[in-house]
């Protein structure tokens, strides 16, 4: 065997793989062996076909299927051996592609176009300067953390005459002529309307100061001109109410009031345990803990975006993109070149921030550990428990749960690419001018407009 690479340009390159029948002979020999001692094929006992049958059936497969894995491994080998950084993965050469004829011929040539990695320096300096925002914690997030809190641990309690924020269940028909009450009108029952959604300021004051068993005559289609709410009142689909109009009467069964929770030993226990937290003074120090926490989460992602811009900015390289659009396509089977053209400035973008990360990284010698991707896996982990209100999940729990997100490979993948992101970026901060700057929880939220 023998493997050339011919140089197009400093972007583009071709590989020739020449092949000989000694190169895959003696593994299609093999093979067919194999399948010799386990065909089942009638009128043969097992292991006793005559290998000529054997190889006339399958032998041009097995030929093919030996030839395709021996250029797979033989162009691997090559590039890590010579060193050759490529993009994307070598495409055989279109209209240059030697047809394959396995009557006549022995030895083959096949040609792969290759898209080089392009070299280039990552040209920042301390003359480059990225702001690292110091968000103020004002009242208003204490009041909305305070408030968020005790909204999720609240709950619905009966009440004897409606308001404007309730929830009424009942029991809703539709009306006709008169009032009268037709054999086929719309109805449901045990149906929940809430008062507070209601678009008709005219309905809606109908509907408060109701008691029990009292019955509300209403446009319903005036009241909720949604039709998911409507579906929703008469259980119904959405496509079944398009058509729905008129008056219909609700009956009260039950008025339903919600109550945000009080702040106290209560709800200190069920946002973070028992016993945890035991008074109003540390739940307070405990809420700015976590808003603290939270923006500088935030700064560190506008930081990040800021360099990566950056870097971009100020680290000029060209890419082979005929290449890569035409791997593009050939890897995305439902992607027409139209909408690869149309999102080639987005990934165009984003394959160079993945070049000047993983020259950072080896430039860097970064490498990542396992106890780093277990703890990040835990991070991300006791994050989304904090989402669904998980606040007192044990240290087991969580590293439990963290090692079966592990054990699934596209997502062990995804933790090791940002904890590489993360270290690549703690280098550039190194870099460049980091400095702290003081701003309103506004201006930092306009700072992404």
């Amino acid at each position: 065997m023998n493997i050339v690479k011919e140089n197009i340009d400093d972007l583009n390159a071709l590989l020739k793989v020449e092949i000989k029948k000694v190169d895959y002979e003696e593994n299609v020999e093999k093979v067919l062996k194999d399948y010799r001692k386990k065909a089942n094929i009638k009128g043969f006992r097992p292991g006793m076909v005559p290998i000529g049958l054997v190889k006339k059936m399958y032998g041009k497969a097995v030929q093919l299927d030996e030839i395709n894995k021996l250029i797979s491994e033989s162009i691997h080998k090559y590039l890590h051996d010579e060193k050759v950084e490529i993009l994307g993965d070598p495409l055989p050469k279109d209209n240059d592609q030697e047809i394959i004829n396995f009557d006549t011929k022995e030895d083959f040539t096949f040609t792969f176009e290759l898209g080089l990695a392009p070299q280039f320096e990552i040209k920042l300096s301390k003359k480059n300067k990225v702001n690292n925002y110091q968000i103020d914690v004002d009242e208003k997030m204490k009041n909305d953390y305070i408030s968020n809190y005790t909204r999720r641990f609240g709950q619905f309690k009966s009440s004897e005459k409606s308001d404007e924020k309730d929830m009424l269940k009942g029991n809703i028909i539709q009306l006709g002529e008169k009032n009268s009450i037709p054999e086929d009108g719309l109805k449901a029952e045990n149906t929940t309307i809430s008062i507070d959604i209601m678009k008709d300021e005219k309905i809606k004051k109908h509907f408060i100061g109701k008691k029990i068993n009292d019955e509300i005559d209403f446009d319903l289609r005036k009241a909720l001109p949604n039709d998911f709410e409507i579906a929703g009142i008469l259980n119904k689909k959405k496509e079944e109410v398009a058509d729905v109009k008129g008056k219909f009467r609700f009956t009260i069964k039950e008025i339903n009031r919600f109550e945000p929770a009080v702040i106290g030993q209560d709800l200190f226990n069920k946002v973070y345990g028992e016993g945890v937290v035991n008074s109003e003074d540390e739940f307070m120090k405990r809420v700015e803990e976590e808003i603290v926490n939270n923006l500088k989460r935030e700064s560190d992602y506008k930081v990040m975006l800021d360099i990566k811009k950056l870097a971009l900015e100020k680290t000029d390289f060209s890419l082979p993109e005929d290449f890569l659009k035409k791997w593009l396509l050939k890897v995305n089977e439902k992607t027409t070149a139209e909408q690869i053209e149309k999102e080639f400035d987005s990934f165009r973008s984003d394959l160079k921030w993945q070049l000047i990360r993983n020259k950072v990284a080896k430039e860097n010698e970064i490498k990542i550990s396992d106890e780093e991707l277990l703890k990040e896996a835990e991070n991300i982990t006791r994050y989304q428990f904090q989402q669904y209100g998980l606040y007192y999940a044990t240290d087991e729990q969580i590293g439990n749960y963290a090692k079966e997100m592990l054990k699934r490979e596209d997502e062990a993948k995804r933790i090791a690419e940002k904890i590489l992101e993360e270290k690549a970026i703690e280098k550039l901060k190194e870099v460049v001018k980091l400095e702290d700057k003081k701003i309103t929880a506004d201006e930092f939220n306009k700072l992404f407009e």
